[in-house]
């Protein structure tokens, strides 16, 4: 759990080595098994050049990010808004960040926002947005 919530408080980053292995894991778990996910003759030939990670993988690594620094809440009461702005590929290391951009005080709960990114280290931003989750602050 996040201690001293405050704005511009940092969260703790999440990095993750994206594979081709765990891009067809999670082609498995999701059944999502688009040819630009998991044909890498497919995405050859295709403008992208070559397979990309699901989407939806690299937003699970946003969620980590904060459950680990808002446990339960984030789970029970998370949100995000997120842009897509580039494709995260086999051989990328993506790194997650995220810092309290605002708090609004509502009795015994916070509702704490949070702008969120995810970059490929040493390269472009691959998502971009919010997430807020409900904090109870007493009791």
């Amino acid at each position: 759990m996040l201690k001293d919530i405050s704005i511009g408080k940092e969260l703790s980053p999440v990095v993750k080595h994206i594979t081709q292995e765990k891009i067809n894991r999670y082609a498995q778990a999701s059944g999502d098994f688009n040819p630009i996910h998991v044909d890498e003759d497919f995405a050859a030939r295709t403008p992208l050049k070559g397979t990309i990670a699901h989407g939806m993988l690299i937003l699970a690594y946003i969620s980590e990010m904060m459950m680990v620094d808002f446990g339960e809440d984030w789970f029970s009461a998370g949100k995000l808004v997120v842009r897509f702005k580039e494709p995260a590929r086999p051989g990328d290391i993506i790194v997650v960040s995220g810092r309290v951009s605002d708090i609004d005080n509502e009795g015994d709960i916070s509702h704490v926002r949070c702008a969120v990114e995810c970059s490929i280290k040493g390269g472009d931003v691959v998502i971009t947005g919010s997430a807020e989750v409900k904090v109870k602050t007493k009791g």
